[in-house]
């Protein structure tokens, strides 16, 4: 009955994601504008309470935090995703933005769909060298740090058409689906901000994980390719602020910077886990 519902909590979530992204990409194109931007927010609002949902359920049935296998850290890192995102649309106001988050969480919901089948998907016992509340730590300040750094992609792509579009058309006259996006130092400033409220998580991250580490495996250290990689992206996201503060980066070369960044939460997840032999390669 349990898996039946947290079956039916996925797919819920799944499809509210999906209407969510169009009646976004709806309210960008301007489409019935009020209509689609508050469907577009009620949509996520469902997606979030569905995957709580989803996730309570799993943690009622394994009896474990759901952190076991990578079905469950990508419906964790979706919640996050969601769960961020919408936070910054209510405090800043900025509903374009959903346009480029929410297809973020749709792929990677696609990507279960695609990739994992039902026996990948189970409920399982928690491995020994998992049974550690330092784990806990560990992914949950991963889930906020990276649903944080999905939105400043999402800005940092924002930035970047916004001043090609200006660059076209002179005198800062925006034309097209740009036109709803905030100023362009709106933009850079929201992104700086993002990654300065995700940059400690990260940190934290990476320190409870060495703890956790080296509970289960008698070692903080073992450059396994998780840990090298946590710590690339780590040092890109360092660079990013250290740049920003020490020597003034802004605008078009922190976009870039920011949306790299991101690239490498994404391979220090799917590269790792899929691609490369490791410790983690159960995460």
């Amino acid at each position: 009955m349990l898996e039946s519902l947290e079956i039916a909590s996925f797919y819920i979530l799944l499809g509210s994601v999906t209407l969510s992204m169009l009646s976004y990409f709806m309210w960008l194109g301007g489409a019935k504008k009020e209509l689609s931007g508050q469907l577009a927010t009620y949509l996520a609002i469902i997606a979030i309470i569905a995957s709580s949902t989803a996730i309570t359920l799993r943690m009622v049935i394994s009896g474990n935090p759901p952190l076991t296998n990578g079905y469950e850290f990508l419906l964790t890192f979706v919640w996050g995703i969601l769960v961020v995102y919408l936070f910054a649309e209510y405090r800043y106001k900025i509903k374009a933005l959903g346009a480029f988050v929410l297809p973020i969480a749709f792929l990677l919901l696609m990507f279960v769909i695609m990739s994992m089948g039902p026996e990948e998907r189970i409920a399982q016992t928690i491995p020994p060298a998992l049974k550690s509340q330092w784990l806990t730590f560990h992914v949950v300040t991963a889930i906020f740090a990276y649903g944080a750094f999905a939105i400043s992609f999402g800005l940092g792509v924002m930035y970047l058409m916004k001043l090609s579009n200006e660059g076209t058309h002179k005198k800062s006259n925006s034309k097209g689906i740009v036109a709803s996006f905030p100023a362009l130092d709106k933009l850079d400033e929201l992104e700086y901000k993002v990654i300065a409220f995700a940059f400690p998580l990260l940190t934290l991250c990476i320190i409870t994980g060495a703890i956790w580490a080296n509970y289960a495996w008698g070692t903080y250290w073992s450059w396994d390719p998780k840990e090298t990689w946590s710590l690339i992206t780590w040092i890109i996201y360092a660079a990013y602020l250290h740049a920003r503060l020490m020597y003034g980066w802004k605008g078009k070369r922190a976009a870039w910077l920011a949306i790299f960044g991101f690239a490498a939460v994404l391979f220090t997840f799917f590269g790792v886990n899929y691609f490369l032999s490791g410790l983690h390669s159960y995460g």
